[in-house]
């Protein structure tokens, strides 16, 4: 299966190729300034990935977003960059939770053997508050345990219990950022990982995710919006501007070359 993935959610970018070759799939990745700096160097990023895989646009099976939640306008960049690319190349999309990035990256470094276990996934949402979710994961089969939400990082340990959410690993960007004010019992049974929503994690996820179904077309692809914005910014807007008219340049590029 040939797959395209970014997330752009946090401060950290990540973007991934992979192509089967000799039988076996390869990936190609690259890292980068994430959130509201994505909007420079995604496209650029995600074209030399392509090269660098000698693979073309329209050979992918699927182009793969972090859809959150996560940075607001990074969010709206990785949407929209996938939606560009996949109306210039007749491809669907597939959104991909970042906090379910953040558990497979977690589960790959911490719990290669296990066969099953639990996992909550945490990330800073910055305004003292963070953006969770617990899974449970089944062989290569994830099950969405609780949904992602708003936490105040005092809150945690009663989300945990009000959910049944105990689990095996405790995974995220949280535990530097809000140390003195996370709850100082945790799970004692359960590990704490650093880990941010990866490219890499993205593509181990996304065969089973189209194989339940998940892929979208271009105009199908939404992100998850957690807490409500009321207002964008200059910046935003800009951001926002510059996106259109990178979807019409690809679309209208695709277009003079088919």
């Amino acid at each position: 299966m040939n797959l395209l993935a970014f997330d752009t959610s946090t401060d950290v970018m990540s973007m991934a190729v992979s192509r089967w070759v000799d039988g076996a799939p390869r990936v190609w990745q690259k890292e980068g300034p994430g959130g509201s700096l994505a909007s420079s160097v995604l496209i650029q990023g995600l074209l030399d990935l392509l090269q660098q895989a000698d693979i073309s646009l329209k050979s992918l099976d699927a182009i793969c977003f972090g859809s959150g939640p996560g940075s607001f306008t990074g969010l709206r960049t990785a949407c929209s960059v996938a939606q560009g690319l996949a109306f210039g190349a007749e491809l669907p999309v597939l959104p991909i939770p970042s906090l379910l990035a953040v558990a497979e990256e977690a589960r790959h470094s911490a719990l290669p053997q296990n066969q099953s276990g639990k996992i909550i996934a945490l990330l800073d949402a910055r305004m003292d508050e963070m953006y969770g979710a617990s899974y449970q994961f089944e062989g290569e089969r994830w099950i969405d345990i609780q949904a992602p939400c708003l936490l105040s990082p005092a809150g945690l340990q009663a989300w945990e219990s009000a959910h049944s959410t105990r689990c095996d690993v405790w995974a995220g960007n949280v535990f530097e950022v809000y140390a003195d004010r996370l709850p100082v019992r945790l799970d004692s049974n359960a590990r704490r990982i650093s880990a941010l929503p990866t490219a890499s994690a993205m593509l181990r996820l996304a065969p089973g995710l189209i194989a339940a179904g998940l892929r979208v077309s271009a105009e199908q692809a939404m992100p998850i919006y957690i807490r409500d914005k009321v207002a964008k910014t200059t910046e935003e807007r800009a951001v926002e501007k510059a996106e259109k008219a990178e979807k019409i340049r690809i679309a209208a590029s695709d277009s003079s070359h088919a």
